[in-house]
């Protein structure tokens, strides 16, 4: 830190004890999680692990698991938070995927976050993680032909820890709970259509991560605010150290070096997306509940409306969205990048 203006000196002085106090949080929340089956023994050290907090996701989990264990997920550890789907039934009889269950309040775990850092501290030291909600898919570029190991491989011989992803909303083509979904099917069969523009972005300081809004969501239900529509942008695949932590969701973490998943020199930093299916037919009925139990934001109320709006069942599409056909497709939009893979 030497050479940095007194001002750089107290910002770095700040976030690090912040990411101290977030370290501690996490190590406290640690007795909300009761093990339902814990696998962790069987982790060797070149795994990659995938760390997720799910809450009734019995529908999306069989396809959700399949995919990233295509992409070469060796184990996944999985917080339950109170499902009475049989969601935790369903995680238990993976013999990959280890289990936690707690009741404990979501909003006041930080939206899952304690829970995913102190699990990340205790499991993933050393390993590349990968930290999702049950409704993101990974894609990246040449998902087709090459699993996380090689990207892994990659990045670690670029000296990058970290790999960034955009969340892209995806719907279907007509009102959202019209095409009924069945569990184990591809999502991505029926939500066909995304925005491919109208995103806007910015660099935060003082921690240096991207700030990205837009999509459908933004487009519809925020038109009038649009600062106020989800944040897009995340870092969910991480080379993990235990002295790491995430800040807001997997938007950002600490250290801050971190979020510098974007090149300032004229070139392009690797990134891939998370494709989105939150808007499957079963976002109608959950909008309701959603709003009910108010777990899901920090000022619950002001997104009333939006999830009022959900749950009219909303037609997403309009004449500029375009259908997904592959990553090539989303690279060519601008919406993920190579980065000097080849």
């Amino acid at each position: 830190m030497a050479g940095l203006p007194v001002a750089g000196l107290l910002d770095a002085y700040r976030l690090r004890w912040k990411r101290r106090r977030l370290l501690a949080r996490a190590v406290a929340k640690r007795r909300e999680l009761v093990a339902v089956v814990d696998r962790t023994k069987a982790i060797l050290p070149a795994d990659i692990l995938c760390f997720a907090v799910v809450r009734n996701e019995a529908v999306r989990l069989p396809w959700f698991l399949d995919h990233h264990r295509r992409l070469g997920v060796a184990q996944f550890l999985i917080v339950d938070n109170g499902s009475d789907d049989g969601t935790d039934a369903l995680l238990a009889a993976q013999g990959d995927v280890s289990l936690w269950r707690t009741d404990a309040g979501y909003k006041a775990s930080r939206f899952g976050v304690d829970w995913v850092t102190w699990l990340l501290a205790r499991y993933g030291h050393g390993h590349w993680c990968l930290t999702l909600d049950a409704d993101e898919a990974l894609v990246y570029p040449y998902c087709d032909t090459r699993d996380l190991r090689a990207l892994t491989g990659w990045l670690d011989a670029q000296g990058r820890a970290m790999f960034g992803a955009m969340m892209l909303d995806m719907y279907p083509k007509g009102p959202v709970g019209q095409a009924e979904y069945r569990a184990g099917d591809d999502p991505f069969a029926t939500l066909q259509w995304f925005d491919a523009g109208n995103y806007g972005i910015r660099v935060q300081e003082p921690m240096g991560n991207l700030w990205v809004q837009g999509g459908p969501r933004a487009r519809v239900f925020f038109a009038d605010n649009p600062r106020r529509a989800p944040t897009l942008n995340k870092v969910p695949l991480v080379k993990w150290n235990r002295r790491y932590a995430y800040v807001n969701s997997t938007h950002s973490l600490l250290p801050p070096r971190l979020n510098r998943i974007y090149d300032t020199d004229g070139g392009e930093a690797p990134s891939g997306l998370l494709l989105h299916s939150k808007f499957l037919d079963v976002a109608v009925a959950r909008a309701a509940e959603e709003k009910r139990r108010g777990q899901h934001f920090g000022d619950a109320a002001l997104y009333a409306p939006y999830y009022d709006a959900v749950a009219a069942n909303p037609d997403l599409w309009c004449p500029a969205s375009r259908r997904y056909d592959g990553w090539r497709g989303l690279e060519a939009l601008g919406l993920m990048s190579r980065g000097g893979w080849v």
